[in-house]
C-alpha cells in the first residue's frame, strides 16, 4: 500500500518535469534567452545586404563592366562569448543576395570542392556527352566577409547585450574594400531570480 501512495505522490512530479513543446510559425519573433537568435540573423542579413546593394560600388561596377557583379560569401567570425552558428547568418546573406537578382553568386569553397570531386568522377564514369568540363567556373569579383561581436553589461538578474555585425565587401582582384557595413542590436534581458 505504501508503494502505491508513493507512486501517486510521484506522478504529478513526473508530469511537471516533462517538457512542453509547441510548434510555432518560423517567422514568429520570440526571444527566449535574450541571446543571438534566428530572427537576429535574418533581420541583420536582410538589412545589411539591402544597404550593400544600394551603395555606390554597385552602380560604379555596372557602369564600368556592363554586367552584374559576381559575389561569394567568405568567413563570418563569431567573436562573441556565445556559441553562435554563423552558418545560419551566412545562409541568410546568401539568400538575400541571390533573391535581390542584382548579383550573380558562386558557391562557397566547401561547395566548390564537392563539385570538383563530382567532375573528377564524371571524367572517369560519365559518358562524353554528359561529362562536365574543368576550367569553366565563374570567378567571383567580390567577397563578403565579416565579424560578429558582442558586449554584455550585467548586474544581478539584469543584463544589456549589445551585438555589432561588421561586414566588408572586398574586390578580389585589387583587395579594395568597396563597402563596409555595420548593424547593431541591443537587448535588455531581465531574468527571473529563481534558478533551476
Amino acid at each position: 500500500m505504501k508503494k502505491l501512495v508513493w507512486v501517486f505522490l510521484a506522478l504529478p512530479l513526473a508530469f511537471a518535469c516533462a517538457p512542453h513543446v509547441e510548434r510555432v510559425e518560423t517567422n514568429l519573433i520570440k526571444d527566449v534567452s535574450g541571446g543571438w537568435n534566428d530572427t537576429d540573423a535574418q533581420m541583420v542579413a536582410q538589412e545589411m545586404i539591402t544597404d550593400c546593394l544600394q551603395s555606390g560600388w554597385y552602380s560604379r561596377f555596372l557602369t564600368r563592366n556592363g554586367k552584374e557583379p559576381t559575389v561569394i560569401v567568405g568567413t563570418v567570425s563569431n567573436n562573441t562569448m556565445e556559441h553562435i552558428n554563423t552558418d545560419v547568418f551566412v545562409e541568410a546573406m546568401q539568400r538575400a543576395l541571390i533573391n535581390s537578382a542584382k548579383v550573380d553568386f558562386v558557391a562557397s569553397a566547401e561547395e566548390r570542392g564537392e563539385i570538383r570531386t563530382e567532375r573528377l568522377e564524371q571524367d572517369e564514369f560519365a559518358s562524353e556527352e554528359t561529362r562536365k568540363a574543368f576550367g569553366q567556373e565563374v570567378g567571383a569579383d567580390f567577397m563578403l566577409s565579416g565579424v560578429l561581436n558582442s558586449v554584455v553589461d550585467q548586474a544581478g538578474s539584469k543584463a544589456v547585450v549589445f551585438y555589432q555585425v561588421n561586414l566588408k565587401l572586398i574586390n578580389i582582384e585589387t583587395n579594395q574594400i568597396v563597402w563596409n557595413g555595420q548593424k547593431q542590436i541591443k537587448k535588455y534581458v531581465k531574468r527571473s531570480k529563481v534558478t533551476w
